[in-house]
């Protein structure tokens, strides 16, 4: 469990160049307050425990401005970056390495039933604003624009952005390390 922290709070400092150390940054970082949250909220909702998950979470909330719904599936390595109003629906699932930032929405659309909210894959970043609404996926390794509303699905490693949002750059990884990526796009404006 130690060890999780330590590569979370990493995680943290990699993406967040005014983070300084790991007591700032567990102490004043409402991301990690609402993360870790989360994971009690999550454990307490699959095993039956509804209100008290429904509790938390919305302490969570009054206390971060950041509400995630404790059904929700997160992988690991969330950053939330100056995360007042982030939403996220109950049937959402998150992939692993994602960064959101400010006022991000995944939510739904009102109108489906059963799996309602965003698929977000591994190592994508959603800008400040970002609405992502319905049962769609973003890809791994995608990136949304600021303030733009995403109605569709987004192909791996590319760019979408706009009202409503369109893919304005496709792309592929040829070759992937852990602390540098290389990408080859494709300039397609769609």
């Amino acid at each position: 469990m130690f060890r999780n922290i330590k590569a979370y709070l990493e995680t943290v400092k990699e993406r967040d160049p005014a983070a300084r150390s790991n007591l700032e940054i567990i102490l004043l970082y409402p991301s990690v307050h609402a993360v870790g949250l989360y994971r009690v909220a999550n454990w307490l909702y699959r095993h039956k425990r509804f209100f008290s998950a429904r509790f938390i979470s919305q302490f969570a909330r009054f206390m971060t401005g950041i509400e995630i719904h404790p059904a929700a599936t997160i992988g690991k390595g969330l950053f939330i970056d100056h995360g007042m109003g982030v939403v996220i629906g109950e049937t959402t699932e998150i992939g692993n390495y994602v960064t959101l930032y400010q006022g991000v929405t995944l939510g739904g659309t009102g109108k489906d039933k059963g799996k309602r909210h965003p698929t977000i894959g591994d190592d994508v970043v959603v800008g400040s604003g970002a609405k992502i609404l319905g049962p769609i996926t973003v890809s791994s390794g995608s990136k949304i624009g600021a303030n733009s509303v995403v109605l569709h699905n987004v192909e791996s490693f590319s760019t979408a952005v706009g009202i409503p949002a369109r893919m304005v750059r496709r792309g592929q990884v040829i070759e992937i390390d852990k602390y540098k990526e290389t990408e080859i796009y494709n300039h397609m404006v769609i």
